[in-house]
């Protein structure tokens, strides 16, 4: 157990929105769940709990600085009760009409690394550009 460096996911998106918007739409739990399909709780309140797709990830808003980044402490359902909370960071920056988030996750455990990497990509990415297409 401990800080792992290898187990570090590190994904980066352009969507067609503004980098405020797509913060918002994160930290929002009715568009988070039109985006993901999933029963969402979240808020941008620090120290507030989260959980999404009903339970199967849940953690913390640790931090925040509204447009712009995200900070949370976060578990899947695959994570044992030993692992310690991963540390998820979302950067959101205006890309003219559209916005980029850079996501860099942490101390993802070993089990559930490859699990989380594609998670990243077929729950959430995907989907947030069908969702921003059909807006």
């Amino acid at each position: 157990m401990g800080f792992d460096m290898s187990n570090v996911i590190k994904q980066s998106v352009t969507l067609s929105a503004p980098a405020r918007d797509l913060y918002a739409m994160y930290l929002n739990p009715k568009t988070h769940r039109a985006i993901t399909g999933g029963k969402v709780a979240i808020s941008a309140r620090r120290g507030s709990r989260f959980s999404a797709f009903g339970g199967m990830l849940h953690g913390r808003t640790l931090y925040t600085v509204p447009g712009r980044l995200i900070v949370q402490a976060w578990r899947s359902a695959n994570f044992k009760k030993g692992d310690i909370d991963s540390t998820l960071i979302l950067r959101f920056t205006p890309k003219g009409k559209r916005g980029r988030i850079d996501l860099v996750h942490v101390n993802v455990p070993e089990q559930d690394y490859r699990g989380v990497m594609q998670g990243w990509k077929k729950y959430y990415w995907r989907p947030w550009r069908n969702y921003l297409a059909r807006r």
